[in-house]
């Protein structure tokens, strides 16, 4: 008996919530797949036919920019109808719940639902209360998950270091409040790789992180040793209640990543960051915009990797 909710009862995909659960085989799935959509980015004509005629709804109760657009440009790419919904301005605001809002977007031939949601779960409940012909997609909820950010830095990684069997990854900054980090940890562990580090300060670490299966450092010359990929991410000071940092000069002056604090990883190192960046807090300029780094890049991969989702959810 299956009890993941995110696989139909074959074991196929029926909703991407999280990595958390997912075996390797499809997350490499995913990977592969997303392989062959990098090509169309690159075309003239940028466009297949492959979900032509479905209706995907981009539902965000949260701002996004990034990720609302790539996943808007991946559907789009895919010949999808897209509808962009702004909440702030809906029924929502009106206090018509959450699962009243699907219920009538369903109604309208919904064919999927991009979600994200300051409330962890959110995702979840909605997937479980759709029809079965109905997808869902997390988009990132609370501080819980962001597979599909995960799933394009796991594309990056593979693209420029080939496999993950022998890497040394470490994750570094808001742990704490950073549902890409969750995610990111259960997909790279997921996917064989051998050690995973946290670097942080205590204060923005969840308690027994160690049992997700990362090594803990909070000083950047002991953590970045040897390290084959650097996961930086932003601190989110909007949801930080009272001060967990004294402050963002002196965060920078010990976790932000510089040229110095670079050259401790290996030489081949390359850095990845979800955005926004905050230069000069947990990333200075010269790495950002740098040789080693591979930010923009993954932007790109992210649009690949969104319509190889897409695709596979929907049996394509």
């Amino acid at each position: 008996m299956n009890n993941n909710p995110q696989l139909n009862k074959h074991g196929e995909l029926q909703h991407l919530l999280t990595t958390e659960g997912l075996p390797s085989s499809i997350l490499l799935n995913i990977l592969d797949t997303a392989e062959s959509f990098v090509g169309v980015t690159e075309r003239d004509i940028k466009k297949v036919p492959l979900l032509r005629g479905k209706s995907i709804f981009n539902l965000f109760f949260e701002p996004s920019t990034r990720t609302r657009t790539t996943f808007e440009i991946a559907a789009k790419r895919l010949s999808a109808d897209v509808v962009n919904l702004n909440i702030a301005a809906s029924s929502q605001s009106k206090g018509e719940t959450l699962l009243d809002t699907v219920d009538n977007l369903s109604a309208m031939h919904a064919d999927m639902f991009i979600v994200r949601h300051s409330q962890s779960g959110a995702a979840h409940l909605i997937a479980r209360h759709v029809r079965p012909e109905i997808h869902v997609i997390n988009a990132g909820d609370g501080r819980h998950a962001h597979p599909t950010q995960a799933l394009l830095d796991m594309f990056t990684i593979r693209h420029y270091k080939r496999d993950f069997n022998n890497l040394r990854v470490a994750i570094v900054g808001d742990i704490l409040h950073s549902r890409v980090a969750r995610s990111q940890i259960h997909a790279l562990t997921t996917l064989g790789v051998p050690e995973v580090r946290v670097i942080a300060p205590k204060t923005l670490l969840p308690n027994k992180v160690e049992r997700l299966g990362v090594h803990v450092y909070h000083d950047m010359e002991q953590g970045l040793k040897d390290v084959d990929v650097l996961l930086m991410l932003r601190l989110q000071n909007e949801r930080m209640l009272g001060s967990s940092l004294p402050s963002s000069e002196e965060y920078f002056k010990y976790y932000g990543l510089t040229q110095e604090k670079l050259s401790l990883a290996r030489q081949d190192a390359i850095v990845l960051h979800p955005g926004p960046m905050n230069r000069g807090i947990e990333i200075d300029s010269a790495v950002a915009d740098g040789k080693q780094s591979v930010i923009l890049p993954q932007v790109t991969f992210g649009i690949a990797v969104r319509m190889a989702v897409m695709s596979i959810l929907t049996g394509n």
